[in-house]
């Protein structure tokens, strides 16, 4: 019996190349290894050639050190400690993560996406999955332990494919990763590393971690509608019509303790929120400039990660009461 091919658009061809590719690369850790090894081997290659070039800030020559010689491995032990500590980025993800931890250990974070995606309607419920996967990146991994499964399972329930489900989510959490209508860890990482980069030029340069909030911003509800437009023209027709035989499961629906819990934290939030506009909105406001009386170079803005603990930090442990996640001091 003859057989015919389907004629595959070039969309489609292009796609196919760039899954073909991204299956290709090794693990994340493995790139890593392979990049760090680079570095020791290019080392030991330019420091043959004698090149050497001026530092902008100091204007001290600056020659290659081979990593493959004894001086070089003396360099990568005594220095590897103080590589990490010395680090700007660092201490500010670590504090910032403290506060997010707490949050997303008492189950706020998780009890808010899946609140915010059961209560969408079905015209919207692709866009609301991608732009709950882009605000997931504020708490790390949850978007991809539990957003990802449970729009699979919601695009199911809908009559659906969920794999389509499943790649929408997957597009915000991963595609949408840094945008975010809210501040959250990767934003004092990224000051940390312009930072890094502008004191070579002025060591004393400091950039805040808010400073790119109006990108961010707007750049969630762009990856949301591009993420929606993809899932909707490009992913849905690939896929084609589900014809499994998977059954849609029960979606577990918010308990009232956890609905308790979010009531605490909004309540919380507010209080944090008056507290920190009493603080700003008056001219001799505690956290403006003490001189200048100005909110641009203020504690307020220098002590943008700490806000973010105390906020993520208040708001988790508030949860966590209301939903009984936290029994006592030692759950936190």
């Amino acid at each position: 019996m003859a057989t015919t091919s389907v004629k595959r658009s070039g969309v489609d061809r292009f796609l196919s190349f760039i899954e073909k590719v991204g299956n290709a690369l090794p693990h994340p850790a493995t790139l890593f290894a392979l990049f760090a090894a680079l570095v020791v081997l290019l080392s030991w290659v330019f420091s043959l050639t004698g090149i050497s070039a001026m530092h902008p800030g100091t204007g001290e020559t600056v020659t290659p050190v081979n990593l493959l010689s004894m001086e070089g491995l003396h360099l990568i032990l005594t220095k590897m400690v103080v590589n990490f500590t010395g680090f700007a980025p660092l201490g500010t993800v670590l504090v910032a993560l403290l506060g997010i931890g707490i949050a997303e250990g008492s189950g706020l974070i998780g009890t808010v996406l899946r609140m915010v995606v059961l209560a969408a309607p079905a015209r919207l419920l692709t866009f609301v999955i991608v732009f709950s996967g882009v605000l997931s990146n504020t708490a790390s991994e949850v978007g991809y332990v539990l957003l990802v499964p449970l729009a699979a399972v919601i695009f199911l329930a809908a009559g659906r494919h969920p794999l389509a489900g499943l790649a929408a989510a997957f597009a915000g959490v991963s595609g949408g990763y840094s945008a975010n209508l809210l501040l959250g860890t990767i934003d004092p990482l990224l000051a940390g590393l312009s930072e890094e980069a502008a004191r070579i030029i002025d060591p004393t340069y400091t950039v805040n971690p808010a400073c790119n909030y109006y990108f961010m911003f707007v750049s969630t509800f762009i990856i949301a509608v591009l993420g929606t437009w993809v899932t909707e023209k490009l992913v849905v027709p690939r896929l084609g019509e589900y014809t499994g035989d998977e059954k849609p499961e029960e979606i577990r629906k918010s308990t009232p303790a956890e609905k308790r819990g979010v009531w605490f934290a909004v309540a919380s939030m507010v209080l944090f929120t008056v507290f920190i506009l009493a603080g700003l909105l008056p001219e001799d406001g505690y956290l403006r400039d003490p001189e200048t009386h100005m909110v641009l170079r203020s504690p307020f803005m220098s002590g943008i990660v700490a806000l973010i603990f105390l906020s993520a930090g208040i708001a988790g442990v508030a949860y966590g009461i209301g939903a009984g996640t936290f029994k006592n001091d030692s759950d936190v």
